[in-house]
């Protein structure tokens, strides 16, 4: 098929925080040699060996919001390239899980890699320093619909402090932020309602909740010095599920994004809806697949983390173009 020829039926999407572990790209940049040139592009960036952080830890270092999110970055472009390399086709449609939507705006050719690395940085550390340590939370509901765990956080709420969804993952699976008590206390309401499971998540940063303003208005007066082009291919963005071209309208989906809550269900429903039925993970780890099954089982999913697996989805869908 033509090398800028868009696969109709075929999206990509890129995970966001949680896919990350040391050691996660370790066996792609044995496959192929241009993982270790994305990360060292980044290291340039960020003044620090990236590539050393992801490989061999420490683990609480590369779980710290300002460093995972250029790191995900970083092996998730890498991924891709080594997609191309492989001769795969392009995808008619991206999204990325939450920062994910940064990588597909690299990925698609709307935002520069190295300013986006920087941006992602500036991002994370905005985030960390938004709300103080110990006092935000996060914790995924288990079993219990979207009104349910709503009403279970408007509840909580009522007592004191933030506490609202924040990614609408999967039917069943709901994560809620904010306040550290408020959330706790949606988790017992959670539960005495009929939840499967309601636990806290090991995170430092109640992220897509109200407790985020202030990291999202710092975070507008960076993205006003960023250059975004139009994406080469349609991007459902978290917050609204709109494709956007426009720079102004991008930033102001990101801005968004940071306080707002990641409609994944929804999005893969707009997928399904535009004629979508084989999406790839295109990063680390193996989260979204398995979310993506869970909300529509017609859609065949597929992790591209190791070589073995990228290469062999490659020539399969380089034959169908």
């Amino acid at each position: 098929m033509n090398a800028d020829a868009q696969l109709a039926h075929l999206a990509f999407v890129f995970p966001g925080q949680g896919s990350q572990a040391v050691g996660m790209m370790n066996a792609m940049a044995d496959g192929f040699a241009l993982v270790r040139q994305r990360f060292a592009s980044a290291s340039e960036v960020l003044g620090f060996d990236l590539w050393d952080l992801v490989s061999n830890g420490p683990e609480d270092a590369l779980n710290s919001t300002r460093n995972t999110q250029p790191a995900l970055l970083a092996a998730s472009v890498a991924t891709w390239d080594a997609w191309l390399d492989c001769g795969g086709p392009r995808p008619a449609w991206m999204a990325g899980h939450s920062f994910g939507e940064y990588t597909a705006l690299v990925c698609a050719g709307a935002l520069d890699y190295a300013a986006a690395v920087a941006l992602v940085a500036d991002r994370g550390r905005y985030m960390q320093e938004a709300v103080p340590q110990g006092e935000g939370a996060m914790a995924a509901i288990l079993g219990l619909d979207a009104d349910a765990v709503a009403a279970a956080c408007v509840a909580a709420a009522a007592d004191g402090g933030t506490c609202s969804a924040a990614n609408l993952n999967a039917p069943g699976q709901i994560v809620i932020a904010g306040s550290r008590d408020a959330v706790a206390r949606a988790c017992e309401l959670a539960a005495a309602r009929g939840a499967k499971r309601a636990m806290t998540l090991p995170v430092s940063v109640p992220a897509h909740c109200a407790l985020m303003q202030p990291a999202a208005t710092r975070l507008a007066e960076r993205l006003a010095g960023i250059e975004f082009g139009a994406p080469d291919t349609s991007i459902v963005h978290n917050v609204d599920l709109g494709t956007h071209d426009e720079a102004d309208a991008i930033r102001a989906a990101l801005v968004s994004q940071l306080h707002s809550p990641v409609r994944w269900i929804e999005t893969i429903e707009r997928f399904a809806a535009a004629g979508v039925t084989q999406v790839c993970e295109c990063g680390p780890g193996k989260v979204l697949a398995a979310l993506i099954k869970r909300i529509d089982r017609g859609i065949a999913c597929t992790s591209l983390g190791d070589p073995d697996s990228l290469r062999a989805t490659a020539r399969e869908l380089a034959g169908e173009g």
